[in-house]
């Protein structure tokens, strides 16, 4: 068995990760520099199985990726306006958990055959989900996800980014598949999964696993339709042109070829970075994000072409936030203050609308510390610092 571990990390992450490799007919697997804790397996790891698929190791944000572009415009043409720029960004961006487009766009995806494996489920389900997917095309969800406008550190060339995945489409899709590999229906509602629950395995050539890899694939044109969308909404604003796209998952698994043999390569919060392959690597709100691409080497292969997504937390939700009262709808017993946050994010330069405390910069790692450690796996071709920064409201 390959692995490889780039980075430090805690005991209960890599614990996790070894208890992925002893689960399936497991050939390797990569625990990148920013992995931490997850649920069934780390985030920031991946698993490689042959003719196997894990609904619990790509997760419950099937496809949950990033999407940069390169403008046509200079720092200069919007420094003055970003105060105005973010605003309206706001205005037309939906951001949050269940939040739905009130005027959704028609996409050529819904007359895609692949809706057809709902159909095999029930009628319902189909109806249900296809209609969800339908309302929610275009907005973005909570927690990390974010839409960022950015200066390459170097030319002064403007980017636009954003991160987020296949919204309820994903979740629902995730949360039924591992419903019927319990025994449940597809449309129950657990109340919850332990973090430590051991993956989920279907073999690929089983009737469950046959469908889940065509609706996790629908799930993944979903996800790159509500980016692109997304991106064109802010290049209008902007009234710029794209003139470069990076686009890729990072909770999604692949069928690739590696020493020689096809295999399922299972990513939850890692990016594929095969030699020349561009990917879009975001940090913090306060530090910078990375165009980089893979290149080939030892460590490269060991790792199954694989590399970081983000900058990593280091500190969860409920430390640095506090604990949510959902009837009163306020925090209590955070350690980062909303004074700190938004001076620090203030002090970079940042022009900041949204974001709760739980993903201010001191809850992450530096992405540079990161990418150190993929060192000989990626070359870095642009450093990108964020200027403004749209977020989900606490």
């Amino acid at each position: 068995m390959k692995t490889i571990i780039f980075g430090e990390h805690e005991e209960d992450t890599i614990r996790q990760f070894h208890q992925c490799l002893q689960v399936g007919q497991v050939v390797g697997g990569a625990l990148c520099a920013d992995g931490h804790y997850g649920y069934s397996q780390p985030v920031g790891g991946v698993v490689v199985y042959d003719n196997q698929i894990s609904p619990s190791g790509v997760g419950y944000d099937i496809a949950c990726g990033n999407k940069a572009v390169k403008t046509d415009l200079l720092y200069t043409d919007i420094k003055d306006a970003m105060p105005k720029i973010m605003d309206e960004i706001q205005k037309n961006i939906i951001f949050g958990f269940g939040k739905k487009n009130p005027n959704p766009p028609d996409h050529a995806l819904f007359d895609d055959d692949a809706w057809n494996v709902y159909k095999e489920i029930g009628k319902h389900e189909h109806d249900t989900l296809k209609a969800l997917a339908r309302t929610q095309l275009g907005t973005t969800g909570s927690g990390n996800h974010y839409v960022d406008i950015l200066i390459d550190q170097k030319t002064d060339e403007v980017w636009v980014a954003n991160h987020f995945g296949s919204r309820g489409l994903g979740h629902r899709t995730a949360t039924g598949f591992l419903n019927l590999a319990n025994g449940r229906d597809f449309s129950d509602r657990p109340k919850g999964e332990a973090m430590e629950t051991p993956p989920t395995i279907f073999h690929l050539d089983s009737e469950f696993g046959s469908m889940y890899f065509e609706a996790m694939n629908l799930a993944g044109k979903y996800a790159y339709a509500g980016r692109d969308y997304v991106i064109d909404v802010v290049l209008h604003i902007l009234q710029a042109n794209s003139i470069d796209e990076v686009h890729n998952h990072h909770n999604f698994a692949w069928k690739e070829t590696h020493f020689g043999n096809e295999y399922v390569v299972v990513r939850k919060g890692a990016t594929p970075a095969f030699p020349g392959q561009r990917g879009f690597v975001g940090g913090s709100m306060g530090d910078i994000s990375v165009i980089l691409e893979g290149v080939h080497s030892s460590k490269s292969e060991e790792a199954f072409y694989s590399t970081v997504h983000g900058s990593g937390r280091i500190m969860s939700r409920t430390q640095a936030a506090g604990k949510m009262n959902w009837k009163t709808r306020k925090r209590r017993g955070g350690i980062i203050s909303e004074k700190d946050m938004l001076m620090a994010v203030r002090d970079y330069g940042v022009e900041l609308r949204g974001a709760g405390t739980d993903e201010s910069p001191f809850v992450y790692r530096k992405l540079q510390e990161v990418l150190h450690a993929h060192e000989e796996t990626i070359n870095i071709l642009h450093v990108l610092k964020p200027i403004g920064v749209l977020m989900a409201t606490d």
